[in-house]
């Protein structure tokens, strides 16, 4: 039996979990760009050391020794590449430079928050602007990175996550029921959100006018929460007070609208694989996930 002088190697508990997650020693040796004959040597040491014969020798499936160790191997690795990458974290430095529409201010920045927290040595900034000129900017290398709004099917950039467009009014108001309709709008016009707005409104004939102007979110959703205007939002957009409208209320549909992740030319520097990475992670969805 193995005793308390004798620990266990992660090298040999990582060539057990190899074997039998890939059902070979050579299968296991391609995966760990090791020798057969080392993959093998680490299991009759690893089984030398514990004792226990851990895999029947016909078929490689565990014995229930290496049942019970073979759990505990996978919690070890995975405590083991934890405490590599946050050491990696630790020493992780440099600039990264962040673009994202003010719309997006509801969830990305708690993301922003944790990345700081987690690689302390990063100083990243964030610019707010609209999708096309933060586009631009990333292509011309003055952003690292750019999260946006844009039509699905557009050029360049990943996809993140697909949402649909929602009416959206105050849950304790009407303005939906006014003629013509009063609409809470981004100033500037090339925000996608004003485009399928207002062609949405052209095609199905329906009378509207602008109630409400402005460049930045919080002040569209401040006339909406006060039942000046209904606006046009996606549901991670949502907020308190706020109700989504459709049909029913006598509304024409709207389209869906992809959030994108645009990168600079050229090879990305760490901090900034690092931050698409949990993007990804965070804003990654298909449509049914979005979907109402």
């Amino acid at each position: 039996m193995m005793g308390e002088g004798h620990p266990l190697d992660l090298e040999q508990l990582q060539s057990l979990v190899a074997v039998v997650d890939s059902g070979g020693f050579t299968a296991a040796g391609r995966r760990l760009h090791r020798a057969q004959s080392t993959v093998s040597a680490h299991l009759a040491r690893l089984e030398r050391r514990t004792g226990h014969r851990l895999l029947e020798r016909t078929t490689l499936t565990p014995t229930p020794e290496g049942e019970r160790l073979l759990a505990h191997a996978r919690e070890m690795l995975r405590h083991h590449a934890l405490a590599w990458q946050e050491l990696r974290a630790a020493r992780l430095g440099g600039r990264l430079r962040l673009g994202i529409p003010d719309d997006y201010l509801g969830f990305i920045p708690p993301l922003l928050t944790e990345f700081e927290e987690r690689f302390p040595g990063v100083e990243l900034t964030v610019e707010c602007g609209l999708s096309m000129d933060l586009v631009r900017k990333v292509r011309a290398g003055g952003l690292d990175l750019a999260v946006v709004t844009r039509q699905p099917g557009s050029p360049g950039g990943e996809t993140l996550r697909r949402e649909p467009l929602w009416w959206t009014g105050a849950s304790d108001h009407a303005a939906h029921r006014r003629d013509p309709l009063p609409l809470a709008l981004s100033r500037r016009g090339t925000c996608i959100f004003r485009e399928q707005a207002l062609e949405a409104l052209e095609a199905a004939d329906r009378s509207w006018r602008v109630a409400y102007t402005g460049n930045g979110l919080a002040g569209l959703l401040a006339a909406v929460r006060a039942g000046l205007a209904v606006t046009v939002l996606t549901p991670s957009m949502m907020a308190a007070g706020l109700r989504p409208l459709g049909e029913a209320e006598g509304l024409p549909p709207l389209p869906w609208v992809d959030i994108a992740l645009h990168r600079a030319p050229g090879r990305p520097t760490e901090p900034a694989a690092r931050l698409a990475q949990r993007l990804r992670q965070r804003l990654a969805a298909t449509e049914e996930a979005a979907s109402v």
